[in-house]
C-alpha cells in the first residue's frame, strides 16, 4: 500500500496514480474545471487572468489544463500557447502538429532500426531424410 500525504490539503491518502492529491481534492479540482468550462464557453474570447478571477482558479492551473488538452482555445483568443519543439503557436496541447508527426516518424524509424531480424527459413535435406549415424 503507498500512502502519501496529499499536495492540497495535507491528508494522508492511499496514492494509486496520477497527481499527488487524495480524492476530495481530486472532486474538487475537476469541479473546478467544470465551472472554468463553462465560463469560458459562454464568454468566448476572455482572457486566462480574467477566467481565474471570475472562477477563483490559478492562472497556472488553467494553462495545465490547457497543456493537458482538456481546455482549447478559440481561434480569435488573445490567449497563445507556444510548441515546446519549435515555438510556433498553438491552441492547445504541449507540441503543434508538424512536431507530433516528426516525433511520431523519429520513433517509427526508431522501431524499424530495432526490429529483430525474421528467422531464415531452414533447409531440410529432401534426398535422404534419415537419420545418419558416424561408425
Amino acid at each position: 500500500m503507498n500512502v502519501r500525504n496529499c499536495r492540497n490539503c495535507g491528508r494522508i491518502f492511499n496514492y494509486l496514480a496520477g497527481p499527488h492529491i487524495c480524492q476530495r481534492c481530486r472532486e474538487e479540482l475537476e469541479a473546478k474545471f467544470q465551472e472554468v468550462k463553462e465560463y469560458i464557453r459562454k464568454n468566448p474570447g476572455v482572457s486566462i487572468p480574467e477566467v481565474s478571477d471570475a472562477c477563483d482558479v490559478e492562472p497556472s492551473q488553467i494553462r495545465q489544463w490547457l497543456r493537458e488538452e482538456r481546455l482549447e482555445l478559440t481561434e480569435n483568443s488573445p490567449i497563445y500557447l507556444t510548441c515546446e519543439g519549435c515555438g510556433a503557436s498553438i491552441r492547445c496541447g504541449r507540441f503543434c502538429e508538424t512536431c507530433k508527426n516528426n516525433t511520431a516518424a523519429g520513433l517509427k524509424n526508431v522501431l524499424r532500426e530495432n526490429a529483430p531480424e525474421p528467422p531464415k527459413p531452414v533447409k531440410k535435406d529432401k534426398e535422404n531424410p534419415r537419420m545418419r549415424f558416424l561408425t
